[in-house]
């Protein structure tokens, strides 16, 4: 099994590769389109601001791989949420395989929302195996509402869409790198989907 991860400049790689290692996969991390393409599957982290990633995908061509590719891709945080049409952070046109708008908390509790926090609502095979209520670790400011393509919700304050899926398109708000054994399973689900 070949995994790709995003190189780019919001992209906490390292972490999410050390995760695939401890799985016994040993993944490519690259920003160049043609070694992505010869993987199975492509993972997009992120931590960082929507602005200035997304004009870096443009610069690099990575948008039109993300965007086009078949190939199962999970965006992590700060890439998931640029798999939605836009974000209020910079006023960012998004990549729009998700129709939904990523949002700025406006909530009495403290922003960011960091921490654990439990998930629910569980549905389809990146959940196999993962309990109702599990708990992941977040850090995050924006959030996308909930939509038809949310397979899991989280409350902070308010309800919010944690993961979302559509075709071969997966993406999750928390950090299953720095989730333990429930975010290891995760990673483990989304490898052999």
């Amino acid at each position: 099994m070949k995994v790709g991860i995003i190189k780019y400049n919001a992209g906490n790689v390292h972490s999410v590769a050390n995760a695939l290692l401890r799985l016994g996969v040993t993944p490519l991390v690259s920003d160049d389109i043609t070694k992505l393409n010869q993987m199975d599957k492509i993972i997009f982290p992120g931590v960082g601001e929507a602005a200035s990633a997304m004009n870096y995908l443009k610069q690099t061509d990575l948008n039109e791989f993300i965007s086009t590719t078949k190939k199962p891709l999970l965006g992590i945080c700060l890439g998931m949420q640029l798999l939605c049409k836009s974000s209020q952070e910079g006023d960012t046109t998004c990549l729009t395989i998700f129709d939904t708008e990523i949002k700025k908390f406006s909530i009495q509790q403290k922003v960011p929302h960091v921490g654990w926090n439990n998930v629910k609502n569980l549905k389809g095979n990146l959940f196999k195996g993962i309990a109702e209520q599990s708990y992941f670790y977040f850090v995050h400011s924006y959030y996308a509402a909930l939509s038809n393509n949310s397979i899991a919700d989280c409350n902070y304050e308010i309800d919010f869409c944690c993961a979302l899926q559509k075709n071969n398109f997966y993406g999750v708000q928390f950090h299953p790198e720095k989730s333990g054994e429930v975010g290891e399973r995760l990673l483990k689900n989304f490898i052999e989907l």
